[in-house]
């Protein structure tokens, strides 16, 4: 076991991301003949998705991914528009049922989460489009997962232009894990408490990643030629 990890509570299982991610990679060596794409949410799972492209000699690129906010509550999602070519909405029927939002409402939503995304596009990547899926297995990853919500509306738009989609994070809610399963192909879960605390519970290092290390693992990785 690694000497770092000896030092670690219980509670605090992963070193920090990178960390997590070689654990992860271990466990999903399976797919090293595939030739899968890994693509993390920003910016937690970049780190974790680094590690994991790196030992699958796989391309890694972010998902970029915006909640639409409800009218007046902007932390309730609606659901959520995710990249690619076209953008995918995928909405939470419930929700929208619920609430009913005014004609145009969502339209204008979305509008304005694809400006959010097309600067984050610039800054991560230059402008450049989403790395190719079609026809892949698409490893999708983050350093956690807490409800669910954002990594399902990945999913749910993957998987219609991916070979096949697999859900690759270190630690989510027991109950979160079940409900997820049926939005992919495969779900590796390294960590799935009943007792859920938070992501960064289980981590010693959970310091917040930025920006300039997002781009830099990004550029690494295209360096190293995968």
């Amino acid at each position: 076991m690694d000497k770092h990890r000896d030092n670690l509570s219980y509670a605090a299982y992963f070193v920090d991301r990178r960390d997590a991610g070689r654990l992860l990679a271990k466990a999903l060596t399976r797919y090293r003949d595939e030739q899968p794409v890994v693509l993390a949410l920003p910016r937690g799972g970049v780190p974790v998705g680094f590690e994991i492209a790196q030992a699958l000699g796989a391309p890694l690129d972010v998902l970029l991914v915006r909640k639409l906010g409800a009218p007046g509550f902007p932390e309730l999602g609606l659901g959520a528009v995710v990249e690619g070519t076209p953008p995918q909405r995928v909405l939470n029927e419930n929700v929208v049922s619920a609430l009913h939002p005014p004609p145009g409402y969502l339209e204008a939503e979305e509008a304005r989460q694809l400006s959010l995304m097309a600067e984050r596009r610039q800054r991560y990547r230059g402008g450049r489009p989403l790395v190719p899926v079609e026809h892949h297995t698409v490893i999708v990853t983050d350093d956690g997962v807490a409800t669910g919500g954002t990594v399902r509306a990945a999913l749910r738009a993957l998987s219609a232009r991916a070979r096949r989609t697999v859900l690759a994070v270190p630690v989510a809610p027991h109950v979160v894990v079940d409900a997820l399963a049926a939005e992919t192909d495969d779900l590796v879960c390294l960590l799935s408490p009943v007792d859920f605390h938070s992501v960064g519970f289980y981590y010693g290092d959970f310091t917040q990643v930025e920006d300039e290390e997002v781009v830099e693992l990004l550029a690494r990785r295209r360096a190293e030629g995968a």
